[in-house]
């Protein structure tokens, strides 16, 4: 019979076993879409919606974007209680981090806007 995952790391020498262990923390940093970001937060969509005034598939909608306004992330972020940080990376720079972006229009304690939509083409409608 094979080896475990664990059997196999706890037999390696303790050097490697701090590099997997600094890769592992690293990687449960990583979060792949909003959606994963609710569900670790510990939120369903019906508490992000009630918390940005919206209704569930409006949150359901904004986890599925791969583009959205800043202020758009920004109030989910908040809704699942946490807070947005912007920052740059440039080469050979240290970190910067932006600040006020995505904030223009938006007062300090207002209620977050509802998700924009598209307008239909003219012909459209």
């Amino acid at each position: 019979m094979g080896r475990s995952l664990n059997e196999f790391i706890a037999a390696l020498p303790p050097e490697e076993q701090s590099a997997i262990d600094a890769r592992h923390q690293e990687l449960k940093q990583e979060v792949e879409g909003l959606r994963e970001l609710r569900q670790i937060a510990g939120k369903a969509q019906e508490d992000v919606a009630n918390a940005l005034n919206i209704k569930q598939p409006s949150v359901s909608k904004i986890e599925k974007q791969a583009d959205m306004y800043l202020s758009t992330l920004r109030s989910y972020v908040e809704a699942v209680g946490g807070k947005l940080e912007l920052t740059v990376t440039l080469p050979a720079r240290p970190t910067l981090r932006l600040h006020n972006l995505g904030d223009v229009g938006v007062e300090r304690g207002a209620r977050p806007r509802a998700v924009a939509r598209r307008r239909k083409p003219a012909a459209a409608r």
